[in-house]
């Protein structure tokens, strides 16, 4: 028998944690898409994109194995009525946006492409 995955109940007509899930799947499909397109860019400019398709693949790996935790914390926050933006997730996610972004920039503008 298939396990079912249990929400518990809340009180928020909006759907405020359901919102949240979609937009932290969405932000997971993105890093992969990222990835996808470091790796057009290993035969011009060689394994230095490896490093960059490894960190997009992690970042995305880390939002998803995370992304029940967060949903579980909201819900709860929600029914105690005392919930708290989770600051170091979305720091991270962003931190890691910017260096990719930074190493992506490196690698077009200043990495020689190989013959």
């Amino acid at each position: 028998m298939p396990s079912r995955r249990y929400t518990p109940p809340h009180g928020d007509a909006g759907l405020q944690p359901e919102r949240t899930e979609l937009a932290w799947g969405r932000t997971t499909l993105s890093m992969m898409a990222a990835a996808a397109v470091f790796l057009r860019w290993m035969p011009h400019h060689g394994w230095f994109v490896g490093a960059l398709v490894a960190a997009s693949v992690l970042t995305a790996l880390a939002i998803n194995r995370t992304r029940k935790r967060r949903f579980h914390r909201a819900i709860h926050g929600i029914n105690q009525e005392a919930i708290t933006p989770d600051i170091a997730s979305t720091a991270a996610v962003a931190a890691s946006v910017v260096v990719l972004a930074g190493l992506g920039i490196f690698t077009v503008l200043l990495l020689p492409a190989e013959q």
